[in-house]
């Protein structure tokens, strides 16, 4: 029975070996190796960029609004009937021009009972002066009392106050008279019509008629970090213009180029920001009160930078790296130590050099010493894995070399 048994193992053992021999290798460039998926991929596309130099802006970027020079609600200083409105709503007035007119009848009225007492004190006045004159020449005469001559010396003191009263009463009746016509308090656009003609109007009334706001110049407000206001401070305490640029919602486009006047005497605690004012001229009239902009203060220049497009630079364990296309067509990763951006681009202060070039589009998967093919950018979109980064996982990012 045993001899069986072992006959039957050796013979199995013997089909197995010879089976392994003539069995096909899958080494490296063997099909289904990962060599043959190397050599069926072959070079990685890539979009690559040169670095270059520029001086490049270093700003601080905060949320802000605009708000008019000058807004003022335009009330009346005395009750009345509106008779008439003088502008077109968000018309361009001047300073001082005609804005409404009050019903003036009531207070032509006032003003002339004003000046009506006024004249017949004023004739009380000179009356009792010329009876003063006579009894100090009778006194002399002692064809009066002493007592007589004071009396009527007190009289015309008397008659003095109330001539002063009256013209006062005469004063602030013409001047309300005066307050019938609405003029424009500040230069400037004004709003919608808060009132129509033929409402009466009251001093006392905190609508208004119009809102006048002006827009040339402007200001926009907006926060800022108080870390920052070490270098905002020193900078206003030299008298140095600092200039301030307004972008839209999107941060795309300039709006309006201005200048910082002033900071705020105080942080917000509950937020850390401290408040920044700026001047626009806007003659364009790009900005509008109560809109909302990004400001972006320009605190200091860097001469001489060097820049590489944002999307070049990567991210791992050890800090920001990018990867340098070497002269034989093959990628080396090097850590490098970025500085401000500026629009797409970023500073490098240290570990590149300009006019070395930098993978921009399909980083992600490469390591040091990979194969790649340069493409236009133009020709990487749309593409999968390794191209524009957006087809699958990202492979581990590798230890960057050191610096050149």
């Amino acid at each position: 029975m045993w001899p069986w048994v072992l006959l039957v193992v050796l013979v199995g053992l013997g089909a197995l070996l010879i089976t392994r021999r003539h069995a096909p290798a899958k080494g490296a460039n063997a099909p289904g190796g990962p060599g043959a998926n190397a050599a069926a991929r072959g070079p990685r596309p890539v979009v690559a960029a040169p670095a270059t130099t520029r001086d490049v802006p270093v700003s601080i970027v905060g949320l802000g609004a605009v708000v008019p020079t000058y807004s003022v609600t335009v009330r009346t200083r005395v009750d009345g009937q509106l008779m008439r409105v003088a502008f077109r709503e968000g018309q361009d007035v001047k300073e001082g021009e005609l804005l409404a007119q009050l019903d003036p009848r009531p207070f032509q009225v006032q003003l002339e009972q004003a000046e009506g007492q006024l004249a017949r004190d004023r004739a009380l006045l000179e009356n009792a002066r010329l009876d003063l004159r006579r009894y100090t020449v009778l006194v002399e005469q002692d064809s009066v009392s002493r007592q007589t001559l004071d009396t009527q010396a007190a009289l015309v003191r008397q008659y003095e106050g109330v001539v002063k009263a009256d013209q006062g009463t005469v004063d602030s009746a013409r001047l309300n008279l005066v307050y019938t016509r609405i003029t424009a308090p500040v230069s400037g656009r004004v709003g919608l019509r808060l009132v129509d003609p033929g409402n009466i109007v009251s001093a006392s009334s905190t609508t208004g008629l119009v809102i006048v706001n002006t827009l040339r110049p402007i200001t926009v407000i907006f926060s800022v970090p108080e870390d920052n206001v070490p270098r905002i401070m020193e900078k206003l305490g030299a008298k140095v213009p600092l200039e301030v640029q307004a972008y839209d919602r999107a941060q795309k486009n300039v709006l309006a180029t201005g200048t910082l006047l002033t900071a705020d005497n105080q942080i917000d605690p509950t937020t850390g920001t401290v408040r920044l004012k700026a001047s626009f001229p806007n003659r364009d009239e790009r900005l509008f009160p109560q809109q909302f902009v990004n400001a972006r203060l320009i605190i200091d220049t860097l001469r001489g930078a060097t820049l590489v497009p944002t999307a070049a630079i990567q991210h791992g364990v050890q800090g920001a790296y990018l990867y340098v296309v070497q002269p034989d067509d093959t990628v080396r990763s090097r850590a490098v130590t970025t500085g401000p951006t500026d629009g797409d681009d970023t500073v490098v202060t240290q570990g590149l050099h300009p006019g070395e070039v930098v993978v921009v589009d399909g980083a992600d998967g490469l390591t040091s010493g990979a194969k790649i093919r340069r493409q236009p950018a133009t020709a990487a979109q749309g593409q999968g894995p390794g191209v524009g980064g957006s087809g699958g996982p990202a492979a581990p990012a590798p230890a960057p070399d050191g610096g050149p």
